[in-house]
């Protein structure tokens, strides 16, 4: 596990949460039930790249760390482990109802509460997602 794997692997993360918050927002402003249902189902299928990507940054995170330990290390665990639960726990169950929802024609007001949550779930890991990635890229350049 190298850092550049590493990084690489968190870039994938971050760039697919991105886009998953993205496109739903628009397809949900711009588009009818058609391209939302499109939309979603799109997304259950990206976590299949998601999970593991988010899976190969928190354990080559941990093995990178190795022994050392200070504010910064221990800042991004703390970060992960949030950003794991909340994906585990709220994100990954937003989007498998959620595709339900639409694939079964029910855009409803129970869709965009659920939507609702998983916008704000999914904008806090874009958030500690990327302060990891600064964390991480100012620990490179004080190694280089």
């Amino acid at each position: 596990m190298t850092p550049k794997t590493h990084a690489a692997a968190g870039a994938l993360a971050l760039g697919l949460i991105a886009l998953f918050w993205v496109s739903s927002f628009i397809s949900e402003m711009l588009g009818g039930q058609e391209r939302i249902t499109a939309v979603k189902s799109a997304i259950l299928y990206g976590l299949v790249l998601l999970v593991p990507a988010m899976a190969w940054v928190g354990a080559s995170g941990f093995r990178l760390a190795g022994a050392h330990r200070g504010p910064v290390i221990a800042r991004k665990t703390a970060r992960m482990r949030l950003i794991g639960a909340n994906g585990l726990l709220v994100l990954v169950p937003c989007a498998i109802v959620l595709a339900q929802r639409a694939t079964a024609g029910q855009i409803d007001g129970t869709f965009y509460a659920i939507q609702l949550v998983e916008f704000l779930s999914g904008a806090v890991n874009i958030t500690l997602l990327s302060r990891n990635m600064r964390d991480g890229l100012a620990m490179r350049a004080a190694h280089t």
